[in-house]
């Protein structure tokens, strides 16, 4: 994952980067204070910068890969995971909005589009774009997304505009989840890439359970960020991957 960047202060920082998400995102589950609706021990502080890290992580892989054939690729997912790190600010309703979960949706909505824009390009760029696999996957995954909408949010409820804005959003994250597999399926350098993209798709499927269907268990929090964190972690990671492959 790192050994394509140019020198040991790179590596070092970005390793450094991740030990740190590390220990603001669990450290928080391990040592926080369950708060009074018993959904987390994680404060939110914590999460957020974690999720912050992140972001700096992403631009500092952009700033590695200058001049690289992974520039592109990773500015999108810079780009991505920046979008997402709003979209955290608007679910904690850090971002004064009265329909903060449409903000959110927006946020992360766009972040997907930015990282399908970077795998599909890469896809294309280095030969891993056999369509079979490239549709089949997309396909499959865009199956699953569905039938979680439905069930999760959609199924025995009052519909509103907010429950049928959730469907195109479970679809692009469902397309996000499909063309990570395609390129998996065809290096596997790319396994952690098909994984986070999984488990984004997976917590985000868990927040609307809570959200909608009012479902609720001892520390649902943390195990939606115990899934979304190191979903983002590995996609942002993937750079490090695409580095690897395209050099």
């Amino acid at each position: 994952m790192f050994t394509e960047l140019s020198s040991d202060s790179q590596r070092i920082w970005m390793i450094l980067l991740l030990v740190m998400w590390a220990a603001l995102l669990f450290g928080g589950m391990a040592f926080g204070r369950l708060n009074r609706e018993g959904t987390h021990r994680t404060p939110t502080w914590a999460r957020m910068f974690s999720s912050f890290t992140l972001v700096v992580a992403g631009w500092s892989w952009y700033v590695f890969s200058r001049g690289t054939p992974s520039e592109s690729y990773a500015l999108l997912v810079a780009i991505g995971m920046t979008l997402g790190w709003v979209g955290d600010l608007f679910m904690a309703r850090l971002i004064p909005m009265k329909e903060h979960v449409l903000g959110g949706i927006g946020s992360f909505g766009l972040g997907h589009i930015a990282y399908i824009v970077a795998f599909v390009w890469f896809g294309d760029q280095f030969g891993l774009n056999a369509a079979n696999i490239r549709w089949g996957a997309l396909i499959g995954w865009l199956l699953v997304g569905f039938v979680g909408w439905y069930v999760v949010v959609f199924r025995g409820q009052k519909a509103t505009p907010l429950h049928y804005a959730a469907l195109p959003y479970a679809l692009l994250l469902s397309s996000t989840a499909g063309l990570a597999l395609g390129l998996a399926l065809q290096a596997n350098g790319f396994i952690g890439l098909a994984l986070g993209a999984a488990l984004f798709l997976l917590s985000d499927l868990l927040l609307a359970a809570q959200l909608f269907n009012g479902l609720h268990f001892r520390l649902i929090g943390d195990v939606v960020w115990g899934l979304y964190g190191p979903a983002q972690m590995l996609i942002v990671y993937s750079i490090g991957a695409v580095m690897v492959f395209a050099s």
